[in-house]
């Protein structure tokens, strides 16, 4: 019996799914991509992903490692049609790629990085994709504070509380905002995030945007490592995930 493992890379569209990972008593993009997957290779797969994102979160970039059993690998290569065929809509198969037999999809990745959809005004196309702000937002101040994050590791502030981590230590390396037309995307990328974090972060920073706290608020809240004194989260609909680095998996990249 000869063992193989992979990575599948995908995009999704989280509007009508509880995040990624299999749950009781809900559709999950994890359980209707294993399914279709155990159907074209003729065999059980169990995927595990590069991380969950939750309900109603999209994905442009998404990894997950799989193994399969006495397959010939141009055929597991070459069967992204057939996956694709039995997938939603909203869920797209982009390729597989062979890795070695101990690559990991979640420990392994180097870098992570999203994206944050705000829009100023109501429009149908966007529903489920953006988040409506009717208050014009300081941009200049948000990227202020949004600069300051740089400055810190630990964010326990921006954390869900109660979850299995060993560490609330993050390096972030890039914490930006731009505008766009009618609106903004905030862009932020660290070697790991926490639980809820970007929504909780993004919900303080619009604090910032709409003159409720202070730059030096900002930094106190971070300091407190206290989720009590951050923002709430902003809605799951803005928050995009777009992009994971892996060493031995960056000559394999989809061009962008």
């Amino acid at each position: 019996m000869i063992r193989k493992r992979y990575f599948i890379q995908i995009a999704y569209d989280g509007s009508l799914y509880h995040g990624w990972q299999i749950q009781p008593n809900a559709i999950t993009v994890q359980e209707l991509l294993d399914k279709a997957m155990s159907t074209v290779f003729r065999q059980p797969i169990e995927t595990l992903g590069c991380g969950r994102t939750d309900a109603g979160v999209h994905a442009k970039d998404f990894y997950a490692h799989f193994d399969i059993v006495d397959a010939d690998e141009m055929k597991v290569l070459s069967s992204i049609g057939g996956i694709n065929a039995l997938l939603p809509y909203q869920i797209a198969a982009k390729q597989i790629i062979p890795v070695h037999e101990d690559a990991h999809a979640r420990f392994d990745a180097t870098s992570r990085a999203y994206e944050y959809y705000v829009h100023y005004e109501k429009d149908p196309f966007k529903l489920n994709r953006s988040w409506l702000v009717k208050d014009k937002l300081n941009v200049e101040a948000m990227n202020e504070a949004a600069a300051l994050l740089l400055n810190y590791t630990d964010f326990s502030c921006f954390s869900k509380s109660n979850t299995q981590t060993f560490t609330n230590n993050c390096k972030i390396v890039k914490a930006v905002f731009e505008e766009i037309d009618g609106g903004l995307v905030f862009t932020i990328q660290a070697d790991r995030f926490l639980r809820n974090m970007v929504r909780a972060i993004m919900g303080t920073l619009v604090r910032i945007g709409k003159n409720e706290i202070s730059l030096k608020d900002f930094e106190s809240i971070i300091e407190s490592k206290n989720r009590s004194n951050a923002g709430q989260s902003v809605p799951a609909c803005g928050l995009y995930l777009v992009k994971i680095e892996y060493a031995y998996v960056k000559m394999n990249r989809i061009r962008e």
